[in-house]
């Protein structure tokens, strides 16, 4: 018997898949635990509109990001930190200070956890980066330690 999964289950597949299974078990555990629905027409079709939608907005969530993506690489990110006469920082620029000026600059909410720090930024100047974007879109970043 042909069902619809409706959630990933080992051994049969992912959740969105069409899978062959015996009748016995499709009628005893998946469909009474709502775990696969019958493969019918009206059922594949609904799916195949569910998908065509998915993926409409998965391209159109890819173009915003890479639009993020060139904003965020245009310029540079200045934070503002207190520093001694050689230019050494009292402390460090963090992935949070950087997340704050990013907002700031770009409106953009971004996790502090997305964005790369090559190396501890401990001195005024330039330093690099990298932003983490949905869907595998990367940014790197210009850091401008100011203090």
């Amino acid at each position: 018997m042909k069902v619809i999964l409706r959630q990933d289950l080992k051994g049969v597949g992912k959740a969105g898949a069409i899978a062959e299974v015996a009748e016995g078990y499709a009628r005893n555990y998946l469909l009474p635990r709502g775990l696969a629905q019958e493969a019918t027409a009206g059922n594949l079709t609904q799916i195949a509109g569910r998908k065509a939608a998915e993926s409409k907005r998965d391209e159109k969530l890819l173009a915003e990001t890479k639009e993020l993506a060139a904003r965020i690489e245009s310029l540079p990110v200045e934070v503002t930190a207190k520093a001694g006469e050689r230019g050494k920082l009292f402390g460090a620029v963090t992935n949070a200070h950087v997340a704050e000026a990013l907002k700031a600059l770009h409106g953009a909410d971004i996790d502090r956890h997305k964005i790369e720090i090559s190396e501890t930024i401990k001195a005024t100047g330039d330093h690099a980066g990298v932003v983490r974007l949905p869907l595998g879109v990367q940014a790197r970043i210009t850091i401008r330690v100011r203090a």
